[in-house]
């Protein structure tokens, strides 16, 4: 049995007796598709095996009790009074806890206890991985009739409400909807979704953490958006159709966007260019073309560095690297900018002396030595263990 599993067991009969079941849902990365969600376009996420794991419990009274075994902290709050606290972490199950009771649900108390090997910081969504565990938890345990994509919308409402963070909704539908060597192409517009396989049997994805994160993020985040929103607005006056970037073309910005702000101008034509690469990209799948796919991760990287300008000097030398290096056929930084994780699809028997390289030239640059976490696709969040 997974020792995560067998820990989340443990600690819950330690400190409430026997559990009702184990949840298991999953960090995620984006193959390719980024800043694109809110842009109305395509995205190409999958589920990944490092995974939260939460033990859950009824209790007869109307008090959540919770532990993380993570940051061995014990939490205690009567349903009737949740509000934000300075127990972060606890905030991502309170969160779904709130959101459900805001949207007509009757809870009963519940123990919980929070395992998991998702690494904080990362970009690998740890938030959405807690907060899916804890709705599908929550909706076996109290039998609420949710389904999925109910689910995955609540735990969205939960980060962007309780939590405060404005995500789009591929994050939680990713750690929810994952399936085992499969990426899912997510239309950011109508939800609507299809898998792609991904098995390249030759190569690995590796995933390298800057250790960094510029102040920046969130601001800049912010600016993207009314960028693209004000690109599309202009064009929207001159082509009625066009409600978003994905109904945008390269001709339009071109000829109607250039001259008008230099930020407005690039940032809206790298949207359109990569919501089109990321349906080509999936095309490369269908045709088991890695190579291809992988250039097309390179492509985005200097579109995110050059045009969007979210990356950072530790995220850009991490990717020249990367492309210098035999065995690495794709890499790009992943995820909203300014630090986290690069994403790379490598050679298998290249993966050792890569990350080796990597880092000892990373560690002379900058001082720190990065994570390197070599990741499968996987299964979505599900029950693991129904019956002790």
């Amino acid at each position: 049995m997974n020792l995560l599993i067998q820990d989340a067991g443990r600690y819950y009969r330690e400190h409430f007796g026997e559990p009702d079941f184990i949840v298991r849902s999953p960090g995620r990365i984006n193959l390719i598709g980024e800043h694109i969600d809110y842009n109305g376009g395509f995205v190409l996420p999958a589920a990944i095996d490092n995974a939260v794991y939460v033990s859950i419990g009824k209790r007869t009274d109307t008090k959540i009790a919770l532990y993380s075994v993570d940051y061995q902290e014990h939490f205690e709050i009567e349903l009737t009074a949740i509000q934000k606290t300075q127990v972060h972490w606890a905030n991502y199950v309170l969160s779904v806890v709130v959101t459900l009771q805001e949207a007509g649900y009757r809870l009963g108390g519940f123990n919980a206890v929070v395992r998991g090997d998702i690494p904080i910081g990362s970009g690998l969504s740890s938030s959405a991985a807690v907060e899916c565990a804890v709705i599908f938890g929550l909706n076996q345990l109290l039998a609420l009739d949710l389904d999925t994509m109910q689910m995955v919308k609540l735990a969205q409402r939960a980060e962007n409400e309780f939590i405060g963070v404005k995500c789009g909704i591929m994050d939680q539908f990713a750690s929810m909807l994952g399936k085992q060597d499969q990426v899912i192409q997510l239309d950011c517009r109508s939800l609507a979704y299809q898998y792609f396989h991904f098995q390249p049997n030759e190569y690995q994805l590796l995933l390298l953490n800057t250790k960094v994160k510029h102040s920046l993020a969130d601001s800049e985040y912010n600016q993207r958006r009314l960028d693209c929103e004000a690109g599309v607005a202009h064009l929207n006056r001159i082509f009625p159709e066009v409600s978003s970037l994905r109904d945008a073309t390269a001709e339009m910005i071109e000829s109607e966007l250039k001259g008008l702000s230099d930020d407005v101008y690039d940032h809206c034509l790298y949207a359109v260019q990569e919501i089109k690469r990321v349906q080509e990209a999936c095309i490369d799948l269908v045709n088991e073309d890695y190579v291809s796919f992988g250039k097309k991760m390179f492509e985005t990287h200097k579109g995110l560095s050059e045009m969007y300008r979210v990356s950072c000097p530790e995220l850009d030398f991490l990717v020249t690297f990367a492309g210098k290096h035999k065995d690495v056929v794709g890499a790009r930084m992943m995820g909203g900018g300014f630090g986290g994780c690069t994403i790379n699809l490598i050679k298998k028997e290249g993966v050792t002396d890569f990350i080796d390289r990597a880092s000892e030239t990373y560690l002379e640059t900058f001082g720190i030595l990065p994570g390197a976490y070599p990741v499968t696709i996987s299964a979505g969040t599900s029950l693991v263990q129904a019956q002790f």
